[in-house]
C-alpha cells in the first residue's frame, strides 16, 4: 500500500493518523461518518459543500441525506483498500460540519454485510447477483452496483455439509462502539456463541439461533 501521497491505498489505521478525521471510523464499506441535522434543509446545505470538497480531492463519495442526518461514505472500489484522498477529503467534509454547527455521531456509523455460506462444491455467486442485480467484486463478494444493499460475502460451510445453506449476517461497526453493540445484542436475548477473536468480532446467535457477528476489525487494520 501507498500511504505518503494522495494516490493509492492506506490501510484503516493510517486513515485514523490523519490530522482532521476524528468524525469518522471505518467499516466494511469503508470510511465513512454521520453528522446529526435535524432538518433536511440543514443536511443539504453540507452537501454542497461535500460535493465540492470531493471534486476538489477527486473523491466519489456515497451521500445519504436523512431528515436528521447526513451520512457520508468513501466506498471501497477496490481490495487494496482506502483510496488514500479520502484523508483530505474527510478531513475538509469535518470542517465544512463543524463550520454549520452539525455534530457528528460516530454511534451511528455502521455497514451491514450477509455471509451466505456453501458447499466447497457449490458456486452459488452466480444465483445471488442474478437474483440481486449485484456485481462480482473480488474473488468471493458481491455488491449492489450503487451501494444501497449489503455487500455478500460467499464462504465455505464449517463442517462442509452438502446441500445445506447457512447464512449470518456480519455488522461492522466502529472499534470504539462494537463491545457496548455486543452488550446490548445480549442483553436483549442474544447468545454469546465465540469470543475467542474479539476484539476483531464476536459471533452471537438471536434466541432462535440466527447468527450475527459483530466485527470491529475493519477500524483498525494496518
Amino acid at each position: 500500500m501507498e500511504s505518503t501521497s494522495g494516490s493509492g491505498w492506506i490501510s484503516a489505521a493510517e486513515f485514523h493518523r490523519a490530522p482532521g478525521v476524528s468524525d469518522w471510523r471505518v467499516t466494511g464499506t469503508g470510511p465513512q461518518a454521520v453528522f446529526r441535522t435535524g432538518s433536511l434543509a440543514a443536511g443539504a446545505d453540507l452537501i454542497a459543500s461535500i460535493v465540492a470538497v470531493a471534486e476538489r480531492s477527486g473523491t466519489l463519495p456515497d451521500i445519504d441525506l436523512r431528515p436528521e442526518a447526513v451520512v457520508v461514505r468513501v466506498p471501497l472500489d477496490s481490495t487494496e483498500g482506502i483510496p488514500a484522498a479520502a484523508r483530505e477529503f474527510a478531513a475538509a467534509v469535518s470542517e465544512a460540519a463543524a463550520e454549520r454547527g452539525l455534530a457528528p455521531d460516530p454511534s451511528r456509523a455502521q455497514s451491514i454485510g450477509i455471509y451466505v455460506a456453501q458447499h466447497s462444491q457449490a458456486d452459488v455467486r452466480p444465483f445471488f447477483t442474478a437474483a440481486l442485480g449485484y456485481e462480482p467484486f473480488g474473488d468471493t463478494d458481491a455488491v449492489d452496483p450503487l451501494r444501497c444493499g449489503p455487500q455478500l460475502a460467499f464462504n465455505p460451510l464449517t463442517g462442509d455439509a452438502p446441500a445445506r445453506g447457512r447464512t449470518h449476517f456480519d455488522v461492522f461497526v466502529p472499534a470504539d462502539q462494537a463491545r457496548d453493540r455486543v452488550a446490548a445484542a445480549l442483553a436483549a436475548g442474544g447468545r454469546l456463541v465465540d469470543e475467542s477473536h474479539a476484539p476483531a468480532w464476536w459471533s452471537l446467535a438471536s434466541p432462535d439461533n440466527h447468527g450475527v457477528d459483530i466485527a470491529s476489525w475493519t477500524d483498525t487494520y494496518d
